[in-house]
């Protein structure tokens, strides 16, 4: 009974067979890196049975000899913090597309080395006498620390069989193509999204504006109050204005516009602020997680008031899953006048902080969102006395910006470089650029 137990295993599984093939590769970094698509060469070495028949659910192993890359003079990964996902093609008698996985186990990995990749499984249920060629296509590298990023690589040229089973007609009936691994590879977003989803968390403002409010156009269109006294108006709803920002980046200068509306809550002598951004930034590239993002912008006074008023938001309550909008928080501060008169509030620098990085960007130009009528107070912003420097947004320290308006087909596509750090540090590695360029 053993003996003949160990015939019939035989047959049905069939002799272990390993062929290498090696493929031109293109690997595409996070779109949001800016970084060119990287060219290399991929070698595989695929491990199936030689023979199989009818109904076997058979393993294949794809094991990686080379990378389309190396790590990098940027950053040394470490210990299992690297794992591949990939697509094997099988045709021939029958067709599929199956699902390859590996375990996230790699040694230390330093810098300007060699990738080294675990060994990705799969399985195939065999569904047709005859013989199934199989051919690796794309694969997906994800690393998970300082943060998840994932790199696609796809063949560039026609990738041959790098082995096939004979597959014999044992009966045996169909029941699919693919074992119980999962299908889909990850891939980065590459587009920005054009406005916020419905039910976003920008507010409305507290109450519906009154009819004085709404006819009053002081000052680039926002609402006129009745400053430090009479009236008894207290709410005052800006427009929305488009700001054309130039910001520096963790990797470099960009440009874009962003849609931004200031509105004011009178709150004795003084105006609580509330800064909008009307769009999302951007979807996110990678895992960020919570406490990480902090906004804050310094409201550029003008007219009557000179000098700037800090605003800020609070940081991501939640973890922001790759594929979901980044979007800025509304932005609160306190505004106390510093003179008498018609004061407008305009949009100026934002600055981002996340992840040890900062982005900072400044407006081309000065775009009034809000004018209120106000009345001095004691300790007021007039001259700076609240403000970061009393400068106005649209000037840098050596004499000013171009109003170009920068704009750059959706909203403060910049912004979304809070994950700078995620391109510099956790996707870079399937990149062998030259060291000069990298930096």
């Amino acid at each position: 009974m053993l003996g003949g137990a160990g015939v019939l295993l035989g047959v049905a599984a069939g002799p272990a067979q390993a062929a290498e093939v090696s493929y031109a590769t293109e690997c595409i970094p996070p779109s949001i890196s800016g970084l060119p698509p990287v060219q290399g060469t991929t070698k595989v070495e695929i491990t199936a049975p030689a023979e199989a028949k009818v109904g076997d659910e058979v393993e294949i192993v794809w094991k990686f000899v080379q990378a389309a890359s190396k790590n990098p003079d940027i950053l040394d990964l470490e210990k299992d913090t690297v794992q591949p996902t990939g697509t094997l093609k099988a045709a021939g008698a029958q067709t599929a597309d199956v699902a390859m996985e590996g375990p996230r186990q790699n040694p230390p990995i330093p810098k300007n080395s060699d990738m080294k990749l675990s060994d990705m499984k799969g399985k195939l249920k065999l569904t047709a006498p005859g013989e199934v060629s199989l051919t690796p296509d794309a694969y997906n590298i994800n690393v998970n620390k300082p943060i998840s990023t994932d790199t696609k690589c796809s063949p560039k040229e026609t990738v041959k069989p790098a082995a096939t089973i004979k597959v014999t007609d044992g009966g045996g009936t169909s029941g699919g193509t693919t074992g119980g691994l999962p299908t889909v590879v990850p891939t980065l977003p590459t587009s920005v999204p054009t406005g916020l989803p419905t039910g976003s968390s920008s507010p409305t403002p507290t109450s519906t504006p009154s009819e004085s409010e709404t006819g009053s156009d002081s000052g680039g269109g926002g609402s006129s109050g009745t400053g430090g006294g009479g009236g008894g108006q207290t709410d005052f709803t800006g427009k929305e204005v488009q700001v054309p920002y130039e910001c520096k980046t963790p990797i470099g200068d960009k440009n874009a516009t962003s849609p931004v509306q200031i509105n004011a809550k009178k709150n004795g002598g003084s105006f609580d602020l509330t800064v909008q951004f009307k769009k999302s930034v951007m979807d996110s590239p990678a895992d960020i997680p919570k406490d990480s993002v902090k906004p804050s912008m310094e409201v550029v006074l003008g007219g009557a008031d000179t000098g700037t008023v800090h605003v800020e938001g609070p940081t991501n309550a939640e973890d922001i899953k790759a594929g979901d909008p980044i979007e800025i928080p509304d932005l609160t501060g306190t505004y106390k006048p510093g003179a008498s008169g018609e004061s407008t509030l305009s949009p100026g620098v934002l600055t981002i902080e996340a992840l040890g990085t900062t982005t900072t960007c400044t407006p081309a130009k000065t775009e009034v969102s809000l004018t209120l009528d106000t009345t001095e107070q004691e300790g007021g912003a007039s001259g700076g006395g609240s403000a970061s420097g009393g400068t106005s947004s649209g000037t840098s320290p050596d004499g000013g910006l171009a109003e170009t308006g920068a704009e750059d087909n959706g909203g403060l596509k910049a912004l979304g470089l809070v994950a700078g750090t995620v391109i510099l540090l956790g996707g870079a590695f399937l990149t062998f650029l030259p060291r000069r360029r990298v930096r």
